[in-house]
């Protein structure tokens, strides 16, 4: 079982290959349509992680100065990996994996819940949240996998589920949803975008002057975000840059390193949607009638381009302030540091959503109330899991899985008191 979670449910461009060739297979289409398809699924996924990679690795200098400024107690930065608890509990976040995608499958051929998971690395990332907060209750053997397995069972299921009317708004298209952490966030920012935002006027629609018309193209707009960022980062904390490299040329490699990234990441969604969704049809059509896949954030991102920098940029602005006052006043007991990576795939996919439900204005206002929450989940989440996972939850966490995951506490509590 290890070898089928190692090298397929946690290797992405090798699962959503497997899907494509299963579905075509079913479709009955011929073995060079078959293998067409699943390689350039696979190779449209491939093409999206190494997208991200380029994203996140200018995001985490970043995050790495704000840990130095803010944080410097020296726990903060030793265990911001889930390498200790994974060492530790590793068996049983596997088999709880395992033994919850066999539920959510059920749940697919057999509810009207037609969710299919397919984010890979988020089947891995669910199950390890909720063994950790079995921990911190005291489950274990037995009790603590079927626990871990439910519970992430019924997150795969249910939350995709449950975006899935605003994620068509946005897409204008059924026949997929998105399976990612972002789901509270965006939950909430396409609830007050609704009620608050104006629908005509579009962050995709922006009057910008001919002069300034490169700023349509998100990449460069990326590219320039993030140049400033590295720049005025430096001044606050000048280990961004290693010793010896001039921080202006940094700052430069590091914006057109995140431009290429989006150029990247935005050409895997368009090969991965062009090839996975008429594969799955098979799926859907044979295997689970009436089933619909649900993907990573990053393919709501070709759709409202616009709405994914304005969202992390208020989401970072939003958020720091929040946590600079947090920490200020000790309100959670714990050193919070800013949330980049959130700010970026959590709050740039909430504030598409936002976008799809009140437009421009909808997508400003839902990100910067949904930052408040990014903030307060984070804070009680670190604050709940202290014995286990609480550093990572540091760089990851103000999501779903600061959101469930104390929920989840909730309920091992009540289990752990009745056995």
């Amino acid at each position: 079982m290890s070898f089928f979670t190692d090298n397929v449910l946690t290797n992405p461009p090798v699962l959503l290959g497997l899907v494509a060739a299963i579905g075509l297979i079913v479709q009955r289409n011929n073995i060079s349509e078959v293998i067409k398809g699943a390689l350039q699924a696979a190779f449209g996924m491939l093409i999206l992680d190494v997208g991200v990679g380029l994203i996140v690795e200018t995001i985490a200098p970043i995050n790495e100065a704000f840990q130095e400024t803010i944080a410097s107690d020296a726990m903060v930065t030793e265990a911001l990996s889930d390498v200790t608890f994974t060492s530790d509990f590793g068996g049983e976040v596997g088999l709880a994996m395992f033994i919850g995608l066999i539920l959510h499958l059920l749940i697919a051929r057999f509810t009207p819940i037609k969710t299919i998971f397919l984010t890979g690395h988020m089947i891995w990332w669910f199950p390890f949240i909720f063994v950790a907060a079995g921990v911190e209750v005291g489950l274990s053997g037995f009790t603590l996998i079927i626990y871990g397995a439910l519970l992430s069972a019924l997150y795969w299921s249910f939350m995709p589920w449950i975006m899935r009317r605003y994620v068509w708004d946005v897409t204008e298209d059924d026949s997929f949803m998105i399976g990612h952490p972002t789901g509270i966030l965006s939950l909430l920012a396409g609830f007050v975008a609704k009620r608050f935002g104006d629908k005509s006027k579009s962050t995709e629609d922006l009057n910008v002057p001919n002069k300034l018309s490169f700023f349509r193209e998100i990449s460069i707009t990326g590219a320039i975000v993030i140049f400033l960022m590295h720049f005025v980062v430096y001044f606050i904390e000048p280990s961004i840059v290693a010793e010896g490299e001039n921080f202006v040329f940094n700052s430069i490699t590091q914006g057109i390193t995140f431009g290429a990234g989006l150029i990247v990441m935005l050409q895997g969604v368009r090969m991965l949607i062009n090839q996975i969704v008429p594969a799955f049809q098979g799926i859907s059509e044979k295997l689970i009638p009436g089933a619909i896949p649900a993907f990573d954030v990053p393919l709501l991102f070709n759709y409202k381009p616009n709405a994914v920098i304005i969202g992390f940029l208020v989401s970072m602005v939003t958020s720091t302030i929040l946590i600079l006052l947090a920490n200020t006043f000790n309100i959670f007991g714990v050193v919070l540091v800013p949330l980049v990576v959130t700010s970026f795939f959590e709050m740039g996919g909430a504030a598409t959503i936002a976008e799809g439900q009140g437009g421009l204005k909808g997508a400003i206002i839902g990100t910067i109330v949904s930052s408040f929450l990014m903030v307060l989940i984070m804070g009680i989440s670190v604050a709940i899991y202290n014995t286990t996972i609480r550093n990572w939850l540091l760089v990851f966490g103000g999501n779903d899985f600061s959101l469930f995951g104390p929920i989840a506490k909730f309920i091992g509590d009540i289990i752990s008191f009745i056995f």
